[in-house]
């Protein structure tokens, strides 16, 4: 998840992240920017997984027209279905609790049915335990302690709640705790319990082949910082050897129980985890590495060889999207100051230019001259190592929720998957803060919904995307896409700047009825989309001002008698 992702980076790195200040700017108008939208170049269809969320309320789900659900995290690694339990790891103590009273699968079920109840055809992902230990509780549900400081000694900190359960952190030496036994808070995981879960869904819900089975399974959460976030069961960094034998295992475990899921991996946690291994996270890649006695290969690359080899001498495909986490490393997420605003705007390129060098602790790993490319990259290690996958980002939050600049982030992100024809993304976790009653439904929430059901009615940007280009993305992006159901073509139009801007949006090879709905947000404090009045399409174009970090949305329907042009489809055969 976000928040060990986060910790282990400041440790290993010593990153020192700029503090937000909240300070109100006052900035006078921009210049003008052109936006040319051609609706005939770059078509390619929008996969609409890539609306993801997870952990969502069923009133979320329909209210951002939601397409996946995520079961993942931290404590899903652990997750025992027999008992209902999981452990909470390094994020709260490594304590273990009950999440129901204790019938087998009851969490997992009561999350499909709240996906379901959404009725948009949402389908959850369920994430497959592969670590070694699950969780176990004690006498009557009880919650059992991974570092118990009656067994273990003082430690640095304990529970509030419960003064039993320790940090793992020795008092006396200062250095975590070794030698501690993993079956204090676990139980052995293996293959049949995780086929026995399967079976489970089959029989409650039917396979993945019908209308109500699972769809989705995904291989475990961030094993490679397993040795940190689960130290208490698997504090030796796994390896690539030890990663490719779990895959194996527990993916033909579940191709064997239900052959039509859709099995998704690797899971890990940030960029540098796709090249570095958790051995050589902890290690470094030189003499006696993963990297070095595999043939100077990255974690990935590596991987993905292993198991294209293995559905060549088998005719047994265990993997169908390969994936990873995808945060940014700058700026910090509470970052709300003008400098941590710039960055953020900028940092979005590291899903999609070939040119920008990215400069956080990313761009310091070395690794192709501080590209990231992210999304082009990972396509590239598909079409070279295991040919047909998709491709997906099962994690990711830019941060600044409660903010303009986060909302502005979150519907450029957006875009860009659709864009970069990225197959599948789901967000951690819904735009709101739980903790207040009523709860706080913050703007980024909105720079969701824009894209999905921007009027209340579900109506969506569209589902072919065409081309759209702009001067200067860091301060003004644009998408633009062909909606199929009505052939109308919209466009998303980003001021990521302080400051109204005028702007002219030219649209080529596209016949319009003179006039475009349109629809923004462009407050921190809005409760809705806000719908504004027509504008006018003269000679193909539209000229208007949007307000400082604003989203703005443009319907423009299709003139009668258009036939809308075919869509290149895009879209990678999952064998």
């Amino acid at each position: 998840m976000r928040e060990a992702a986060s910790n282990f980076k400041n440790y290993a790195f010593g990153i020192s992240l700029m503090a937000a200040f909240g300070t109100a700017y006052a900035f006078a108008q921009n210049p003008l920017t052109t936006i040319s939208v051609d609706a005939s170049a770059n078509r390619h269809a929008i996969n609409p997984n890539i609306y993801g969320v997870a952990y969502a309320a069923a009133s979320d789900i329909a209210n951002l027209n939601a397409s996946l659900n995520r079961w993942g995290g931290n404590s899903t690694s652990r997750y025992n279905w027999q008992i209902d339990a999981h452990s909470a790891g390094s994020d709260w103590y490594f304590e273990t609790y009950p999440d129901s009273s204790g019938t087998p699968g009851a969490s997992a079920d009561s999350y499909v049915a709240t996906t379901r109840s959404a009725n948009n055809g949402a389908q959850p992902l369920f994430t497959i335990p592969m670590i070694d230990y699950l969780a176990n509780l004690g006498p009557n549900r009880s919650t059992l302690e991974g570092f118990s400081v009656k067994k273990y000694g003082a430690q640095t900190a304990t529970d509030p709640y419960n003064s039993d359960a320790g940090n793992g952190v020795s008092s006396a030496t200062g250095t975590n705790i070794t030698g501690n036994n993993p079956t204090d808070t676990g139980v052995d995981n293996s293959t049949s319990i995780q086929q026995g879960w399967i079976q489970h869904f089959i029989g409650e819900f039917g396979n993945a082949s019908t209308a109500t089975g699972i769809k989705y399974y995904i291989l475990d959460n961030e094993p490679s910082l397993w040795y940190s976030t689960h130290r208490d069961v698997h504090p030796t960094p796994a390896d690539y050897q030890e990663m490719y034998t779990k895959i194996v295992a527990y993916a033909s475990a579940i191709r064997a129980t239900d052959p039509n899921a859709k099995i998704v991996g690797f899971e890990e946690w940030s960029w540098w985890a796709m090249y570095f291994s958790g051995y050589d996270q902890a290690n470094g890649n030189g003499s006696g590495s993963d990297y070095a006695t595999h043939g100077n290969t990255y974690y990935y690359p590596w991987l993905l060889q292993q198991l294209y080899a293995y559905k060549q001498s088998t005719g047994t495909s265990l993997l169908d999207i390969l994936t990873v986490h995808c945060y940014n490393a700058i700026p910090d997420d509470s970052d709300d100051s003008l400098s941590g605003q710039q960055t953020r705007n900028a940092e979005t390129r590291i899903l999609w230019d070939p040119n920008f060098q990215d400069p956080s602790w990313y761009g310091d790993i070395g690794i192709n001259g501080r590209v990231l490319n992210w999304i082009p990259t990972l396509k590239a290690m598909v079409n070279q190592y295991y040919p047909g996958l998709q491709v997906g980002c099962t994690e990711y939050n830019w941060g600044d929720e409660p903010n303009l600049n986060g909302a502005t982030t979150q519907a450029d992100v957006l875009g860009i998957y659709g864009r970069e024809s990225l197959d599948l993304a789901t967000r951690w976790t819904v735009a709101t803060n739980t903790s207040t009653t009523p709860t706080t439904y913050y703007v980024t929430y909105l720079a969701s919904q824009i894209y999905r059901n921007y009027d209340g009615k579900n109506s969506t940007f569209g589902d072919t995307s065409v081309s759209a280009q702009t001067a200067d993305p860091d301060l003004l992006s644009a998408f633009a896409a062909q909606r199929s159901s009505d052939g109308a073509l919209t466009v998303m139009v980003i001021n990521k700047q302080q400051g109204s801007t005028p702007v002219q949006v030219s649209l080529a090879n596209f016949s319009n009825t003179g006039t475009a709905q349109a629809w923004q947000i462009n407050s921190a404090s809005q409760a809705s989309i806000t719908q504004l009045a027509n504008v006018s399409v003269a000679s193909n174009e539209i000229a208007t001002t949007v307000p400082s970090q604003s989203i703005t949305l443009f319907v423009i329907p299709q003139a009668a008698g258009t036939p809308p042009a075919a869509p290149t489809m895009v879209t990678a055969t999952v064998q």
